[in-house]
């Protein structure tokens, strides 16, 4: 497996794309709930692709791997320090945690079925992996202003039936509804918010806008301005404003 310069090993740099990264991925309470439950009353946890720790629960005892050296230094204070390593080649025995968490991860693992087959490996209880559907539940307005976005994102993220066959045993798929105010910054979190969407920092911190080309944003730029300064956007979309949560394709695959 290649790796970068800073050993993020899947096809996203985040020596380059992963500054300021933890500020505009802070972990919303309503999404962690579902993760929790999920992981039911684990007390020790490993989180794989660990990334600054979003989502991480702090009441139990939790054993991070993530690859990029960057990431790992942008991990709060209050967890522990991440391990350097990757999802394919997990240094534990078998059954050595409760439970086991990634993270909107597994669409940078090169080897899919072997990461996901370590982590039941090294797992007696629940493994939940959060992540989103490549194909979006209900077509919405970013894809009409950024339909590259989507074609980028269908090709990086893994089918929900291919990481559910992987995991194997007693697994069912959960649909987690994002909150019109989530404070996890993910491009699709912005539904009701288009205006952060036109901010470069919030755009670094969804990997699949780094795989865009210049041209094409641009053109979402500008055409998004335009639209919010005439009312176009409003006009048409201005109910997801006070839409309480929408249902953007993110999946939690919990398998037992």
């Amino acid at each position: 497996m290649s790796r970068f310069s800073d050993g993020s090993a899947g096809d996203a740099n985040y020596a380059v794309i992963g500054e300021g990264y933890a500020k505009i991925r802070q972990p919303d309470p309503r999404i962690a709930a579902a993760i929790l439950d999920a992981l039911g009353d684990a007390r020790t946890v490993l989180n794989v692709g660990a990334g600054a720790g979003s989502y991480e629960p702090t009441d139990r005892e939790v054993t991070a791997v993530e690859p990029s050296a960057s990431m790992r230094a942008q991990r709060p204070p209050h967890l522990t320090r991440a391990i350097d390593g990757t999802s394919d080649h997990l240094p534990f025995a078998d059954n050595a945690f409760d439970a086991a968490m990634a993270s909107v991860t597994v669409h940078q693992w090169p080897e899919l079925e072997k990461g996901l087959g370590e982590m039941r490996r090294v797992t007696s209880g629940p493994v939940a992996i959060l992540t989103i559907d490549p194909a979006p539940p209900v077509h919405w307005w970013l894809m009409d202003y950024a339909p590259e976005f989507f074609e980028v994102e269908g090709r990086r993220m893994p089918r929900l039936e291919r990481i559910a066959d992987a995991l194997g045993g007693d697994t069912d798929i959960r649909t987690v509804p994002v909150p019109v105010d989530s404070t996890d910054g993910f491009a699709q979190a912005f539904f009701g918010r288009p205006e952060r969407l036109l901010e470069p920092e919030v755009r670094r911190a969804t990997s699949a806008w780094s795989f865009i080309g210049g041209e094409a944003v641009t053109r979402f730029e500008n055409r998004l301005r335009e639209d919010l300064a005439s009312g176009a956007w409003d006009h048409a979309h201005g109910n997801l404003r006070t839409t309480p949560s929408f249902d953007v394709g993110m999946r939690l695959v919990v398998s037992r």
